[in-house]
């Protein structure tokens, strides 16, 4: 049995494994679009207009890509092809007879053509998509050929673009556009009746969980599903369930501990990352579809004006981690990458990472799972209110929080930053009630997790109060933040990054108050003062700790904040504020990082 909890991080969907899969993480045949033609002239049944390779699964403007080239290019198409091998290395036959296309995800819209029949269109850059490909495969064919047509317009603002570039070159803040393919590609076949999706629903008393499943098709008679819990190898629980529909929700009780202390041995927390696995087994009329997943036991809640891990105060302590890569950009360059990026934040004293503008790898999320790495879920921004925009960022959001919420480490959700989309929202009340509906929408969607209505000003009704503030004055930080009676007048007028707290009538005071956004020092060796960019700027090693140490220290030493995330953990181009260098070397020792962070 695959233990999914102790898997090596190469599967692209971590927490549904099956015995086979193929990547398809090659080089591919690549081409620009820019007259927008190639519908028209069909380019999905032709070879000669692939004039450049790539390889995937990197944007083209990344130089791991092969290609790096970072101007305007609204329209990619890709080709590639796959062999009888890639299939059987699929599973094809053993693991059953359907095929399947997997795309991690592809910015912004994707159509996907397989030997000339055109088998899926998505929109959505941050979003994965499947798409059953059987019927498209030419039978008496050796080699099959994929084609994926990419459209995503530079200087569209309705998109969720994020920290994407709109000028030709960075600046500030913001970074290299990102086209087409960003993450893994990959085939795998399975029975005609399958589990298309899944997904756990956990809670603090380690009495039971929930699982939600969804199959490819009603079936004719009920299909049966076995599930089989187990920890550290010791079965915990096993329920066969009949399911009449294409959807079902289980309730799968856990046995009781006969030490109610001992219970806690169950929950997942940073010091205790506990996870339990599964084995999900399918069976129908046909072959049956097996499936290895894990979760962890865990509720995270607002009480007392605290934030509570398992009904415990816990203190975030987090980093602000922009995921990208200088040669990769916002695609981690290779799956191992990912573990090192979540050891290297642990390392440094870190509880927790806010994802910033973007919606992480679900490998990198498996690692957080399992070492212990608190995660704040985040998507990228629109820079534009309209009903367009409402439109797909909702639709976009949706499909992120279903993806991820399994995930034990995510421990807020985040749909808004920055009033970014909404930067009206104070007198707009068309853009307050589109915050108010992302908040209650996420409640919707996921009520085991707090919901940041926008973080850093302007809350609507958010869960708890947040608030971003650069000052680099550790004694002014220190007195913003020493006393209640200050931090409540700021709550009920204005920040300190001069925008309202709050943009609804403050009604309770006592929701946790954390600092999400505060910090970033400016510190290269390696950089001109032009080239570099940050909220302070330290001149040498000396200034920069006594620079950290004080904002740190004043931070650390408020009794009235349950957190903080401080910016940010590595220089991200132009933008040289990391506690690390763009190539994740930390600025100073790591121990002496660990012992500023935690105020030790």
């Amino acid at each position: 049995m695959i233990e999914a909890s102790r898997q090596d991080g190469a599967y692209p969907r971590p927490q549904m494994i099956r015995n086979h899969h193929y990547p398809l993480d090659v080089l591919a045949g690549f081409a620009y679009d820019d007259s927008n033609v190639g519908c028209n002239e069909e380019w999905h049944n032709r070879e000669d207009v692939f004039n450049q390779t790539i390889q995937l699964p990197f944007a083209p403007e990344s130089s791991a890509s092969g290609i790096g080239t970072t101007g305007y290019h609204p329209v990619v198409w890709y080709r590639l092809t796959i062999d009888r091998a890639a299939l059987t290395a699929a599973g094809l036959h053993e693991q059953g007879e359907c095929v399947l296309l997997h795309f991690g995800a592809v910015d912004y819209s994707a159509d996907v053509w397989v030997d000339g029949t055109h088998v899926a269109r998505h929109d959505g850059g941050q979003t994965p998509f499947s798409t059953d490909i059987t019927a498209a495969l030419t039978r008496d064919s050796e080699d099959h050929v994929i084609v994926v047509r990419a459209e995503d317009d530079p200087l569209d603002t309705t998109l969720p673009r994020g920290k994407q570039d709109w000028l030709p070159e960075p600046h500030r803040i913001w970074y290299h556009r990102q086209t087409g393919i960003w993450r893994t590609v990959w085939l795998e076949t399975v029975p005609q009746l399958h589990v298309t999706s899944l997904g756990w629903l956990s809670n603090s008393t380690a009495d039971s969980v929930q699982l939600d499943l969804a199959l490819s098709h009603r079936p004719d008679e009920p299909a049966q599903i076995d599930v089989l819990l187990s920890f550290d190898g010791t079965e915990v629980a096993r329920h066969r369930i009949s399911v009449p529909s294409d959807r079902a929700t289980i309730d799968i009780a856990l046995p009781a501990q006969r030490n109610g202390q001992h219970a806690d041995r169950l929950l997942w927390s940073p010091a205790n990352p506990c996870l339990l696995d599964a084995k999900i087994v399918l069976i129908s009329s046909g072959p049956s579809d097996v499936i290895f997943s894990y979760f962890g036991l865990r509720s995270v809640t607002i009480d007392r004006g605290q934030f509570m891990l398992n009904d415990r105060p816990m203190y975030l302590r987090s980093v602000l981690e922009q995921g990208y890569w200088p040669t990769s950009h916002y695609t981690p360059p290779s799956w191992s990458a990912m573990r090192e990026e979540v050891e290297l934040i642990l390392s440094l004293g870190f509880n927790a990472a806010r994802i910033h503008q973007k919606v992480e790898d679900p490998r990198f999320l498996y690692w957080c799972d399992r070492l212990g790495l608190m995660i704040w879920g985040e998507t990228a921004s629109a820079y534009e209110f309209n009903a367009l925009a409402v439109r797909r960022l909702i639709s976009e959001w949706c499909n992120i929080v279903d993806r991820d919420r399994s995930h034990p480490c995510i421990v807020t959700w985040v749909p808004l930053n920055e009033s970014w989309g909404v930067q009206h929202a104070a007198h707009d009340a068309a853009q307050r009630a589109y915050s108010l509906a992302l908040t209650n929408l996420t409640r919707a969607l996921d009520p085991s997790r707090p919901v940041l209505s926008n973080d850093g000003w302007e809350h609507t009704d958010s869960d708890m109060w947040t608030l971003h503030d650069y000052e680099a004055d550790g004694e002014i930080l220190r007195r913003r933040y020493g006393a209640k009676e200050k931090i409540d007048a700021m709550i009920m007028g204005v920040g300190p990054a001069g925008r309202r707290v709050s943009l609804l009538p403050v009604d309770d005071y006592d929701k946790p108050l954390m600092l999400t956004e505060f910090g970033g020092i400016s510190f290269s060796s390696s950089r001109s003062v032009e080239d570099s960019w940050g909220y302070s700027e330290a001149v040498d090693v000396g200034d920069y700790q006594a620079r950290l140490e004080a904002v740190l220290d004043a931070v650390n030493a408020s009794s009235q904040l349950a957190g903080f995330c401080y910016t940010q953990l590595t220089d991200t181009r132009q933008e040289t504020n990391g506690l690390c260098d763009e190539n994740r070397r930390p600025k100073l020792p790591i121990e002496t990082i660990e012992a500023i962070v935690r105020g030790a």
